[in-house]
């Protein structure tokens, strides 16, 4: 081998060596490794129960308010109906305490006032016809003044009777219509928790969205509380990356960003939503040997809602803020190969 041929070899080697160290800082400063992690909606209900029907199927797209499932929900319909029976009943005991007595009742009074008034009519004629006779002392002073006795008497029965027919036409004291107002209001109450228990054992989703997945099956016994499905709804899906602690100042919350993926033609736009305020020594997974043991900051993203409907949680992502890196270290290779090649030739 000739003494060009060696420096040729070595001017290869140290575009070698450049290309490499270059290529690392480019990964470590303009490309930055990170993966896509879903925010998970999980739908169950407030109680307990034996799971019915399943009415979404795993990986279906539904919309807001789409019916998802149904627990055994039979002692909740009784209660419905209980609590119905108990409000019915209490409006009923309301409408009869404010209004007044029954017709034929009212009819009654009517007749004993009329009554009344005739005997009150006659006592007052006899005691004008005896107190004329005790004026001309052909009757005792008694039995004028027993005459007036009759007709003081039958005009308070009047008196009596009449007032007993305006209270007739009358509801029950403001008392007992307040207490039977406030017996209608708790009845409504009870009616409408048991409405709402019995509604809780069927649930619609609260988005729009992926069903991710079905934790529970038909015919188990779900608890209170406990997932029965997940749901992934198209902007929950964010973009996890990590980048070195000297670049991390040179990001801003709301910046866009380009993320690259395998098998996406052209990169697509993502924004910084958060920065985390401390440093971790390694990401979750680690991506190279390089990015071990140093100091990285955990950032945060979101696409589009169109574009996340592309995205998967867990699969890996590339993001730089310009596209010429998803693809500058390929390019140097073939540049150096060629070099080869070119020589060899």
């Amino acid at each position: 081998m000739n003494i060009p041929s060696i420096r040729i070899h070595k001017t290869i080697l140290l575009i070698s060596l450049c290309y490499l160290m270059f290529s690392c800082t480019d990964q470590e400063n303009f490309l930055w490794q990170g993966y896509v992690e879903g925010e998970f909606v999980y739908v169950s209900s407030p109680l307990g129960g034996q799971l019915d029907e399943i009415k979404v199927k795993k990986g279906q797209q539904i919309t807001e308010g789409h019916p998802l499932f149904t627990l055994e929900r039979e002692f909740e319909k009784a209660g419905v109906s209980v609590a119905s029976e108990n409000m019915d009943t209490a409006l009923n005991d309301l409408a009869d305490k404010r209004k007044g007595r029954r017709p034929s009742e009212i009819a009654s009074i009517k007749a004993q006032l009329r009554k009344a008034k005739s005997a009150e009519s006659l006592a007052s004629v006899e005691y004008k016809r005896r107190a004329n006779l005790y004026k001309s002392r052909t009757i005792s002073e008694e039995e004028r003044d027993k005459a007036s006795s009759d007709y003081q008497q039958a005009t308070q029965q009047v008196m009596q009777i009449s007032s007993e027919l305006t209270t007739a036409t009358l509801g029950s004291r403001s008392d007992e219509i307040k207490a039977a107002e406030s017996a209608v209001e708790a009845a409504k109450a009870r009616l409408d928790q048991a409405r709402w228990n019995y509604d809780q054992k069927e649930q619609a989703a609260p988005r729009t969205g992926l069903v991710f997945d079905t934790i529970r099956y038909k015919g188990e016994w779900v608890p209170a509380g406990k997932p029965i499905l997940s749901i992934l709804p198209p902007e929950n899906r964010k973009v996890i990356f990590y980048v070195p602690e000297p670049i991390v100042g040179s990001f801003a919350v709301g910046e866009e960003l380009l993320l690259n993926y395998d098998g996406i033609k052209e990169p697509v736009k993502v924004k910084v939503t958060y920065i985390a305020p401390q440093a971790e020594y390694t990401p979750p997974v680690i991506y190279s040997s390089e990015s071990r043991a140093k100091l990285v900051f955990m950032l945060e993203a979101y696409p589009t809602p169109s574009e996340a409907l592309l995205l998967k949680p867990g699969q890996p992502v590339d993001i730089s803020r310009d596209a010429k890196y998803f693809n500058g270290k390929t390019s140097l290779i073939e540049t150096v190969k060629s070099f080869f090649r070119g020589k060899n030739e």
